[in-house]
């Protein structure tokens, strides 16, 4: 067995000695999602801390909890801050989290973040549905073994964000009036924010939107056959496209003030969800 794996499995027997609960629908909550919890009908909480072995949100604004629930009936297990591979962590520490609450029983994964718009229709606070991604320089999370116990060793890429969930995202924002575009997320390993240089060259790669996380988590989930989305917050305009310089609190204000619309988004999008599960 593979010490990833066995890792794995003693961070998942640690959860089930203290929770009794089986999720339908895994979310992340990514900067400014903070409070979404306070949306649904808690069931459980569980801090990582108190999962041995399990990686430790480091970032401010990360409570670092899992919160157990329903969402008008659909079970859901959020993550309240996620760990990033600029904290330090090896990949599959990252993605542990993930592979986790597949096995606790999500068959479906939403992933949120905050992230720097490159498409210059995008303004502070633009929301952006995932409909691809580009990895740069973030190592693949299933180098290494393959743990034929999660899935195949070579998995396909061609439709990692399930079209059904887009299409169920795309049409409550309509019914809500809330804009959402649509775009490609790039991933880089941060934590400095990206160069103006580095920006050009993902603009030219075909890059709506750039941050720190995501992209190897929805590896993993495809990896272990899960249906992911995505929905991306655009924080700030990224390096080269404003004269102010970049900060993290910016990041956390511009959350903050478009997460009533992005909650919104979120709860009705995961009651439909039930659908399909």
């Amino acid at each position: 067995m593979s010490q990833v794996y066995e890792k794995l499995l003693k961070c998942y027997e640690c959860y089930r000695e203290k929770i009794d609960f089986k999720p339908d629908v895994a979310v992340v909550l990514g900067s400014g999602l903070g409070n979404f919890a306070r949306t649904v009908d808690v069931v459980a909480e569980l801090p990582y801390s108190e999962i041995e072995g399990f990686p430790v949100s480091t970032v401010p604004g990360h409570a670092g909890t899992f919160i157990f629930g329903y969402i008008n009936k659909v079970a859901v297990v959020l993550m309240q801050g996620r760990v990033h591979y600029y904290e330090g962590y090896p990949i599959t520490d990252v993605v542990l989290p993930t592979r986790l609450m597949k096995m606790m029983g999500a068959k479906i994964l939403f992933l949120t973040n905050a992230s720097g718009g490159i498409n210059p229709s995008f303004h502070a606070g633009s929301l952006m549905l995932i409909k691809d991604h580009i990895s740069c320089f973030a190592p693949n999370p299933l180098i290494g073994p393959n743990i034929d116990e999660l899935g195949t060793r070579f998995p396909d890429m061609t439709h990692v964000y399930d079209e059904d969930l887009q299409e169920i995202i795309r049409s409550t924002a309509k019914e809500n009036d809330i804009e959402l575009f649509e775009g490609v997320y790039a991933q880089l390993t941060g934590p400095s924010f990206e160069s103006p240089a580095e920006i050009q060259m993902l603009h030219m790669l075909g890059a709506s939107a750039v941050g720190m996380s995501t992209v190897v988590e929805a590896i993993a989930a495809n990896h272990m056959g899960m249906k992911i989305c995505g929905v991306s917050c655009v924080s700030n305009l990224a390096a080269g496209m404003n004269a102010a310089p970049l900060t993290h609190e910016e990041v956390q204000e511009a959350a903050n003030a478009v997460a009533p619309k992005f909650e919104k988004l979120l709860t009705d999008s995961i009651t439909k969800f039930a659908s399909l599960i």
